[in-house]
């Protein structure tokens, strides 16, 4: 499933990033519809509003369905046949569809035999893997690999929230195939349109996480298919709803785990957050020298990474083992500071529940 996402960049930013070309080979940009009521955040949860593409014809009677807008929507789809005048009350969960049951519900298979296919935009989605024998889960942030350009090459690693913003301007944003729907109340007033991401089972990178994933629609020529439904049938479309491997990860605060939590530490590597955590007091300080001359694996586990000249810094692709291990530097720190908590003050934590 996919229940909480990311997508916080500027409109400008935004729109930059979904650059395309249209059926005469033209570049373009997308035109935004009802700006105004796009909210960027770094935790968005079902009912949120978000930025999906879809096509100008959709918006447009006449227009080429090769265009493209953008237009806020609210996760979770109202389906058109819905009666009641407050669409809270739906009584079923849409903000997923099953890409192997959506042919069975009329909720969804109604917009897909009209062309009402979307893609949904964000940074990247959150999921959350279950530690085995306990209750406890650690949320990992999930999002396309990133190339490195100039921009990025030039900042070093990202080792906190400031320095993570510097990435952005060259962020490629991840595309989720989905479906929208419009409804107009019983009793009148403005049409609500609403979206749900469409899921598959996951790919063998992400099934130590969770068993579902998005359906990622993973290059321009994808894209291009997904949303010119006026050249591309339902069926030609639904052949490009599959798992994709080109994904990479890696695990993030607990903070993540309220949605009322908007701020970068959501999205920030967990290595990050320690490290910020360690500059911060002369104890910590300490305890980072120590790490470094009595931690020899916590060294070598590193090492690759920086053999890595293809891949930014700040990224981690090649983090794919149990979160639990990589926290080992950080769980020692914890017990320490709390014996040292009395010599100095302790740098202030992310909240966790």
């Amino acid at each position: 499933m996919c229940g909480r996402t990311s997508c916080h960049l500027s409109k400008e930013v935004l729109t930059r990033a979904c650059a395309y070309r249209d059926r005469q080979g033209q570049r373009r940009l997308p035109e935004w519809r009802d700006p105004d009521r796009y909210c960027p955040s770094y935790n968005k949860s079902p009912q949120s509003s978000s930025p999906v593409l879809l096509s100008r014809l959709h918006v447009e009677k006449g227009a080429d369905s090769s265009e493209r807008v953008i237009a806020p929507m609210r996760w979770g789809l109202v389906p058109s046949w819905f009666k009641e005048a407050d669409p809270s009350k739906l009584q079923f969960n849409t903000s997923n569809c099953r890409s192997d049951t959506m042919m069975e519900k009329r909720s969804f298979k109604v917009p897909l035999g009209k062309g009402r296919r979307c893609v949904v935009l964000a940074d990247g989605f959150y999921e959350w893997q279950r530690c085995q024998g306990t209750n406890k889960t650690q949320p990992y942030f999930i999002y396309f690999p990133q190339i490195k350009t100039e921009k990025s090459e030039s900042m070093g690693a990202a080792d906190g929230p400031e320095d993570w913003e510097k990435v952005w301007d060259n962020w490629r944003p991840l595309t989720m195939a989905g479906l929208f729907d419009c409804w107009e109340p019983p009793e009148g007033g403005d049409c609500l349109y609403s979206y749900t991401i469409i899921t598959v089972d996951s790919c063998k990178g992400l099934n130590d996480i969770h068993h579902r994933m998005p359906a990622i629609l993973d290059g321009e020529e994808a894209v291009s298919k997904w949303l010119d439904f006026g050249e591309v049938s339902a069926q030609e479309a639904l052949k490009l709803i599959h798992p994709t491997e080109n994904i990479t990860f890696h695990p993030v605060s607990s903070v993540v785990n309220n949605s009322r939590n908007n701020t970068p530490e959501c999205l920030l590597p967990i290595d990050s957050l320690v490290k910020k955590e360690l500059k911060a007091s002369g104890s910590s300080q300490k305890m980072l020298q120590w790490l470094a001359t009595k931690s020899p694996k916590k060294e070598d586990t590193k090492a690759p990474q920086k053999a890595e000249s293809d891949v930014p810094q700040w990224s981690s692709q090649f983090l794919k083992k149990s979160p639990f291990s990589r926290r080992r530097g950080a769980d020692l720190l914890e017990r320490w500071l709390k014996r040292e908590k009395e010599e100095e003050p302790v740098a202030k934590r992310p909240h966790t529940q």
